[in-house]
């Protein structure tokens, strides 16, 4: 686990300095050590930077950028490759002498074998970027499911030469003075919907990502990318199989291949299904030796669920250790916690928060529970979506203005008058919902959209708005197409895996807990993990839908069921609490800064109203929407980006 920033293309000394300046931006991903390569200069070639936490092979043989022995070419490597063993014998079996136990190697001599190929041999968690010296030639690499993230802008130097630079996160190539630091619009507008950047466009516009299961081969000489996808989540509609076998045991083989480490690894333990499932799981492919788990506990006894976590650490006899946030201690932190946001996104701060403690007591690698909600249908979309798709068919052949008439006296009886703002919650939103006619991913948006299409529509700029209910026109064809024909609840959970944990939780996850050099591992996301799953009937694969009883039955059967027996909560900070107290004057600030609401294309006015009716305690107004907010501008201003 590192950070990696280079250049294809033309590479001369002012490329050299941009490379390095976005090296020393990446520091904190890899403590352990750095490395710096470029090809002749000047010239069509390459040049790599690595920021290294060594967590595989400790010793100076696992430094990058790797250069291979055979043919000369470099790598710059960001992530693990968990079967690399497997993967070394094989190519040993072929003739291939490797001389160092690192994962990084296995890669340079896989691309020897197999070329471009070869990434469908990795199991694992991955961004790089390796450089055929030879061909002066890049291959450019993203793992199955986005876990690492990898970001390019295509730029032309003054002097007409074309170049691709690179890095692991977006602030490192604002750093280089190569990118505008403008906002896009196409994603303002999904952020301002969800509450996060959707698809591969970055929030700035010239930047963008490695979209998730894709390569790209780039010619130094011609450097434009072309991706090409190696990867993709199975089709919805192909889940027939009834026997759980093929997924136990693909359980148990990935929480072996994630324990793959010459460091001590540990486990994020709410006391919730899905991390204490890992937990067991690791507890038993561990064996006799003890694993350590990590608990986040409140002072707020209303969001603390430290009971429970150690109930499950009790049971499994793992090395626990509790550790207690305060909201003074919070706020002391908010400036690095806010810093650790690469792109603005409502709920990063909760998972640097817990990895900040983690790494404080020792650990460099942790494991997650991320993925099984969204496999397995653990969240309450699961059981409401269907039920409002069945109501939005039945009504779709009234007119709309009567539908949401219906709708909004529901609503009124359900959350009361509305104050300055209607209710945003799910019910404010029933209108918008019904008018969907059930289609289910237009349904599946309007659930999670921040704000209802009115209020939306009042909030910002009207050149903010274009959007396919808040996702670009690309990934709406794309999942509406793989959900085609597909049963409601594997489409719901292939929207759940391509939007919420793509573009949310893992994003999220790698920029907060690198931001204090820790690696957080997720084995629900092992790729062959996830395609065994996606092989199973509906009714095996969720049983009754929100109770992941399929979980619950392979991994957590020597535990006290009694223990889950709760509502779903999750991880969650008391924001809501905090922004009515501890942080309340410095959102106040920040929402009255006209000039800033200005260059981001937010209108005041409203954003105004928004606080007052959350201050004033209004019934259906949830904290998200006033987070986002705030994130979104505070990241504007402190990257001196806009409009």
């Amino acid at each position: 686990m590192c950070g990696i920033a280079g250049a294809i293309g033309w590479i001369d000394d002012a490329m050299v300095g941009a490379v390095r300046r976005m090296s020393s931006l990446l520091a904190h991903r890899g403590p352990d050590g750095d490395g710096f390569w470029a090809g002749a200069i000047p010239g069509f070639g390459a040049a790599m930077a690595h920021r290294r936490l060594a967590i595989i092979d400790l010793s100076p043989a696992g430094r990058q950028p790797m250069f291979d022995p055979v043919n000369g070419n470099v790598i710059v490597f960001n992530g693990e490759i968990y079967n690399f063993r497997e993967v070394a014998r094989e190519l040993a079996g072929l003739g291939e002498r490797l001389s160092t136990s690192s994962d990084t190697e296995v890669i340079l001599a896989a691309y020897r074998q197999w070329g471009a190929g070869c990434v469908e041999r990795l199991r694992g968690m991955f961004a790089f970027v390796l450089f055929d010296v030879s061909a002066r030639r890049a291959l450019m690499v993203r793992d199955r499911l986005g876990i690492k993230p990898l970001y390019y802008a295509e730029r032309t130097g003054a002097d007409g030469h074309r170049m691709v630079v690179f890095a692991s996160e977006l602030r490192a190539l604002l750093g280089t003075g190569l990118v505008a630091r403008k906002l896009s619009r196409q994603a303002m507008a999904t952020y301002m919907w969800n509450g996060f950047v959707v698809g591969a466009q970055s929030i700035v516009e010239d930047i963008r990502l490695v979209p998730p299961g894709y390569r790209a081969l780039i010619d130094a000489r011609e450097p434009n990318i072309t991706l090409e996808r190696y990867w993709r989540l199975p089709p919805a509609r192909e889940c027939h199989e009834r026997s759980t076998d093929g997924v136990r045991d693909a359980l148990r083989e990935a929480a072996r291949l994630h324990l793959v480490s010459d460091v001590p690894v540990g486990v994020f333990l709410s006391g919730g299904i899905d991390s204490s499932a890992v937990a067991a799981l690791t507890a038993e492919a561990n064996g006799s030796d003890s694993i350590k788990t990590c608990n986040i506990a409140f002072e707020e006894g209303e969001y603390d669920e430290s009971r429970y976590a150690r109930q499950v650490a009790e049971s499994l006899r793992t090395d626990h250790v509790e550790l207690k946030l305060t909201r003074e201690a919070f706020a002391a932190d908010l400036p690095n916690a806010l810093a650790s946001l690469d792109q603005p996104t409502f709920d990063a701060i909760n998972t640097y928060a817990v990895s900040r403690v983690v790494r404080e007591h020792g650990l460099k690698v942790a494991l997650a529970g991320t993925g099984g909600d969204e496999l397995l249908g653990g969240y309450r979309s699961f059981i409401e979506l269907p039920r409002l798709q069945r109501w939005a068919k039945a009504l779709g052949m009234l007119p709309e203005s009567l539908v949401r008439g219906l709708a909004r006296q529901a609503c009124r009886w359900k959350v009361g008058d509305s104050g300055p703002i209607p209710p945003q919650t799910r019910w404010g939103k029933l209108g918008d919902a019904m008018a969907t006619r059930g289609d289910l991913l237009k349904l599946y948006q309007v659930a999670y959209g921040l704000f209802t299409q009115s209020f939306y529509s009042e909030l910002f700029e009207p050149d903010l708005q274009a959007t396919t209910y808040g996702l670009p026109l690309g990934r709406a064809n794309d999942l509406a197409l793989l959900t085609e024909g597909a049963p409601p609840l594997v489409a719901i959970s292939s929207f759940e895996v391509a939007n919420f944990l793509g573009d949310r939780l893992l994003r999220d996850t790698d920029a907060a807990s690198m931001r204090v050099a820790l690696e957080a591992r997720v084995p629900f996301l092992d790729h062959v993990l996830v395609e065994e799953v996606s092989r199973l009937a509906p009714d095996v694969r969720y049983q009754a839908p929100g109770s992941k009883g399929l979980l619950r039955d392979l991994a957590l059967g020597k535990l006290d069921p009694g223990i889950f027996d709760r509502p779903k909560s999750g991880f969650v900070l008391p924001l809501e609490v905090w922004c009515r107290t501890t942080l309340r004057d410095q959102v106040d600030a920040m929402f009255r800064d006209a000039e800033i609401c200005r260059r981001v294309g937010v209108r005041q006015e409203p954003l105004l109203r928004l606080w007052q009716a959350f201050e004033s305690g209004m019934p259906g107004l949830y904290w998200s929407r006033i987070w986002a907010m705030y994130i979104l501008l505070w990241w504007c201003r402190e990257h001196e980006v806009g409009l």
